[in-house]
């Protein structure tokens, strides 16, 4: 029985979501994808709730969400110029997808004691996550000027150990293509697997060839590609978190499933890394699916190309303010010149409604300021230039944010293996945002242009060293009040 004296569990629920970034509008372009279709979201949502107690870790228990994911493979199959072989897992995001895709290439070579994945500079931070875990060596090779996988550099990097050769379609820090073709083509002489990461562009990128506009080859057309993850909470437009990780072939997929008869419990058969999983996400993604069909993407495909075309357009027009890379899908990234920088861009950004994510300078690029485009945003396209615009001028006026050369020495001098609270306290100070002190808890800032200069400063390992210091003060328990 409930106590007619407990608040309003849902009203709080409304009051702590008014901090976070909005879902719908199209004015986050990042994390989220927005159709800008109420009835899309409605159907995603009733399906997530009639679903959330079902449990997909036995299909024989549940076999509706087993035929909802063979659907959902299907119909990517269609997209993705599968072969009849073809076979897929629903998974609960493009990292999963990403894990299973070089766990299932180590775990196909138990001959080896080191293998390695070969990937360019560009390739998603999963990859790295997935080598850290599997304990396979990531062995990173440089792209182009264009931001694209170097073949070359590729070719020079495999040797007998090499389980993996990694492509994005597209990159997400750059929104190009890399070469799949001749990556694949690479992979395959050599009897090794081939993966094209297209979590962003999978469920996009096969309408964008239907409606006329230049497409670089990528799918499985290419012989060489063995493996292909695609997530359809991007542009499948489904409730998060759905993913798809399709193989080529049923016994390139075999080593990715895990089964243990060695306990006295049922014997544990799984087809991701999750055992439990809640059939709502699954559910939701194949409503959706079932009810924007092929011509509801189609549509939505042009809406969301109209408006990363007329963001190139009205980028060329705003002084200060470039293209980092000629977009070929539906992520954009822009550059400035050293009259402003990207972080204040992005603060400005935020200050007039709209979030858009800043990107560090790696490897000789720039700092960019990244944009996922939706659907949604083509009816608020004009909008968005205009802030870009604003925030481009606010940025001018107050100037690049500037590390002084001090605390930059400071930095430089730190060791990220032996990163102390009091280290972290002092750069805390350092950019303006006090002192947690004693190791405590951390409020998140609204304005991060000075921290993500200092983060840009520091080397990587030392940058990752201080974001999981930040996300340590963040995550401190919150106790409930005193009994009434």
């Amino acid at each position: 029985m409930s106590d007619p004296d407990a608040p309003d569990v849902l009203a709080r629920l409304r009051d702590l979501q008014a901090a976070d970034l909005p879902v719908h509008g199209g004015r986050t372009l990042a994390y989220v994808y927005d159709s800008g279709l109420a009835e899309v979201d409605r159907v995603g949502r009733e399906a997530v709730a009639a679903y959330a107690g079902s449990n997909g870790l036995d299909p024989s228990a549940f076999p509706s969400l087993l035929q909802m994911e063979n659907e959902l493979v299907g119909f990517a199959a269609g997209l993705l110029a599968a072969p009849d072989t073809v076979v897929g897992t629903v998974t609960s995001g493009g990292t999963e997808s990403v894990l299973l895709a070089v766990q299932t290439a180590r775990d196909s070579r138990p001959d080896l004691a080191r293998p390695n994945v070969v990937m360019p500079a560009t390739a998603h931070a999963a990859f790295h996550k997935a080598a850290h875990y599997f304990g396979v060596e990531a062995r990173v090779v440089p792209v182009g000027a264009d931001f694209r996988a170097d073949p070359a550099a590729t070719a020079a990097a495999l040797d007998d150990s090499t389980v993996l050769v990694v492509a994005s379609a597209p990159s997400y820090a750059h929104g190009v293509i890399d070469p799949v073709e001749e990556l694949a083509a690479l992979a395959a002489a050599r009897g090794i697997r081939c993966h094209v990461d297209a979590c962003i562009g999978g469920w996009v990128l096969p309408y964008a060839a239907r409606l006329g506009r230049a497409v670089r080859p990528w799918t499985f057309a290419m012989p060489g590609v063995t493996s292909i993850s695609v997530d359809l909470h991007k542009y499948g437009y489904a409730p998060k978190g759905t993913s798809l990780l399709l193989h080529r072939t049923p016994e390139l997929r075999r080593p990715q499933f895990f089964a243990s008869a060695a306990w006295p419990g049922y014997t544990m058969l799984n087809a991701t890394m999750q055992s439990t999983k809640s059939g709502g996400p699954l559910a939701g993604a194949w409503a959706v699916v079932q009810t924007l069909g092929d011509a509801g993407y189609e549509k939505l495909a042009a809406d969301v190309f109209a408006a990363v075309d007329r963001i190139v357009e009205g980028v060329a027009g705003i002084e200060h303010l470039g293209l980092a890379a000629v977009p070929d899908s539906t992520l954009v990234a822009l550059s400035t010149d050293d009259a402003c920088d990207v972080f204040t861009i992005c603060d400005e950004m935020l200050e007039r409604g709209w979030y858009v994510q800043p990107q560090m300078a790696y490897a000789g690029g720039p700092s960019t300021v990244h944009l996922s485009v939706s659907a949604a945003t083509l009816a608020s396209v004009e909008e968005l230039l205009d802030a870009l615009a604003e925030s481009v001028a606010a940025a001018v006026a107050a100037g690049p944010v500037r590390v002084d050369s001090g605390i930059a020495d400071f930095l430089r001098a730190l060791d990220p293996a032996t990163l102390s609270a009091a280290d972290f306290d002092g750069l805390l100070a350092a950019a303006g945002l006090g002192s947690s002190g004693d190791g405590g808890a951390l409020a998140l800032p609204r304005r991060m242009a000075e921290v993500n200069a200092l983060l840009e400063v520091a080397a990587p390992d030392l940058r990752e060293a201080l974001m999981v210091t930040f996300l340590d003060r963040l995550s401190r328990p919150a106790y409930p009040s005193a009994p009434r």
